[in-house]
């Protein structure tokens, strides 16, 4: 026996004497216990290891956390609106122009639907493109915004032939395309202008297949992250009948208020944009461009009562 195994030998029969355990040391280490941290290996040194790795959690469920009130209005881009008053009825100097009181009246009875369902988050759609939904759209969140204390979102989810920002004089981009590829975040999409309470979130930069980006679930998370400090919500879709989106869009809102243009939209067309959102629910039908007693209005109201 060499000295060296004697010597070992004799060691380990001093510790046993002593009552202490030998030392071991884990396979690939290089035997080095340092400081405090070889305090702590030293106390789970002859236990089995496991490594518990979290699978990462999918780009469709993404970790959700509040937003406040202070974030939104400090993180929102502050923009210069120039809005066209002929068709932004509300940002004019006269509260009193032609139409108006209509939104108002649209304004009464969505309230007065809210008393007997939830409706926060309305989608406005139409059966065409040119049948209006914009104008209804745009006007509504206004009328809306004007509410002491009830801030309303405006978003223009139409991604193939955005209108919104136009008729507001304002940029598209950074808006919901972005958004919903995830380049952006929520309030890095949404700006602010001239008009107390109504925040709006632009269409974004042009995206191919806007249906699937649609159902990527970061809709759902954006509605999710910003609806609680919205009073209201109200989505500007694209046309319902050529393309799949509007009724895509439908499933994140309360509610559909159709717009059909008087004399131009075709019964049949009405009919089947109508069935594009079978299951949803339908708070009202907004007739564009109707004549009444000799006056141009520019839409009157009709609402469908819910299914008992």
């Amino acid at each position: 026996m060499s000295r060296i195994h004697e010597a070992l030998k004799k060691a380990e029969q001093e510790r046993s004497a002593q009552g202490g355990q030998p030392d071991r040391v884990q396979p690939g280490g290089n035997g080095s216990l340092d400081g405090a941290a070889g305090i702590g290996m030293r106390h789970v040194v002859d236990q089995p290891v496991q490594t518990v790795i979290a699978p990462p959690r999918p780009a469709s469920e993404p970790v959700v956390s509040a937003l406040s009130d202070e974030m939104l209005l400090t993180r929102c881009a502050q923009r210069e609106w120039r809005a066209d008053q002929k068709t932004m009825l509300f940002f004019g100097a006269d509260e009193n122009v032609q139409g108006t009181e209509q939104f108002r009246t649209l304004r009464a009875r969505l309230y007065a639907m809210r008393e007997r369902m939830t409706l926060k988050t309305v989608l406005v759609a139409s059966a065409l493109p040119k049948d209006g939904k914009s104008f209804v759209a745009a006007n509504l969140a206004q009328v809306l915004a004007r509410q002491q204390g009830r801030r309303v979102l405006l978003i223009d989810g139409d991604m193939r032939m955005p209108s919104l920002h136009s008729a507001l004089g304002t940029s598209s981009t950074p808006g919901l395309g972005d958004y919903l590829l995830g380049e952006v975040d929520e309030l890095s999409a949404i700006q602010r202008g001239s008009m107390e309470n109504l925040f709006f979130l632009p269409s974004g930069r042009t995206v191919e297949h806007p249906a699937e980006l649609i159902n990527n679930g970061r809709m759902a998370h954006l509605l999710e992250r910003v609806g609680p400090l919205f009073e209201w919500v109200i989505v500007d879709s694209p046309p319902a009948v050529p393309v799949a989106d509007a009724s895509q869009l439908a499933d994140y809102a309360d509610g559909v208020l159709l717009v059909v243009r008087s004399q131009e939209t075709p019964y049949d067309t009405a009919q089947r944009a109508q069935r594009e959102f079978q299951g949803k629910v339908l708070v009202g039908v907004v007739l564009n461009g109707m004549m009444r007693e000799g006056a141009y209005s520019r839409y009157v109201y009709e609402t469908y009562e819910r299914p008992v």
